[in-house]
């Protein structure tokens, strides 16, 4: 994971901008524009909140076949914050964290799931947002047949053909894009974070109320419109 990360932090402007000019988005999404890295350069809170509604399309390894999906729950996690990987400082694991925002960070869990999260704050500031719940959009007409493969972290990247080697990728091509179509995210719910044994009491878990491709877990019943939070 380190040589990734030290990768993607080698990865000139120009390089950036080439791989960005030859993705090609699928053609109901032509109208959509990446999300540049200031939007992720910002407080992780805030980026997992408006992250909700953005669509994430994934191009196969041999840049064939593009999966698009629209971004339906996340998770914050940040410096200071005993939740998250950073916590105990830079890791080979968690390095992508301390760098430049606007990419990949993805790891392993229990040996068989990885989990897609996006790098925020500026460089230096450890944060990233946790990708837990996709929409399809490619195919709507099966959304309710892939349901239960896209309600949770480890299930999406299962469905998207996301693994370790997706570490430390920009997230404007040719792999990774993530950008805004237009779409209003409506009522957003926030509720504690899962899976954590400390900082329950943060409601840094975001989600589009009624969607069903928002992980089914215990968390749910507790949550909370976000504009009732102070």
């Amino acid at each position: 994971m380190a040589s990734s990360s030290t990768r993607s932090f080698a990865r000139s402007s120009a390089d950036k901008a080439a791989r960005a000019a030859d993705f090609v988005l699928p053609p109901k999404l032509e109208s959509a524009r990446p999300l540049e890295p200031t939007f992720f350069a910002r407080h992780t809170v805030e980026v997992a909140r408006e992250l909700l509604g953005k669509v994430l399309v994934v191009r196969s390894p041999r840049g064939g076949l593009a999966r698009a999906v629209r971004i339906v729950e996340t998770e914050a996690y940040r410096a200071g914050d005993p939740a998250s990987h950073s916590a105990r400082g830079m890791t080979p694991r968690c390095a992508v964290m301390f760098g430049p925002p606007g990419v990949s960070y993805v790891y392993l869990i229990y040996g068989m799931y990885s989990m897609l999260n996006f790098v925020t704050e500026p460089e230096g500031n450890p944060g990233a947002v946790l990708i837990r719940g996709v929409e399809p959009l490619d195919f709507p007409n099966e959304a309710g047949a892939v349901r239960s493969m896209t309600n949770g972290p480890g299930k999406l990247t299962r469905h998207l053909g996301i693994t370790l080697r997706d570490d430390g990728l920009v997230l404007q091509g040719p792999r990774l894009w993530v950008g805004d179509d237009g779409f209003e995210a409506g009522n957003v719910l926030c509720s504690g974070r899962v899976g954590i044994s400390e900082a329950k009491d943060r409601l840094w878990r975001f989600f589009l109320e009624a969607n069903p491709h928002v992980s089914r877990v215990a968390e749910n019943r507790g949550a909370v419109r976000v504009k009732d939070q102070v």
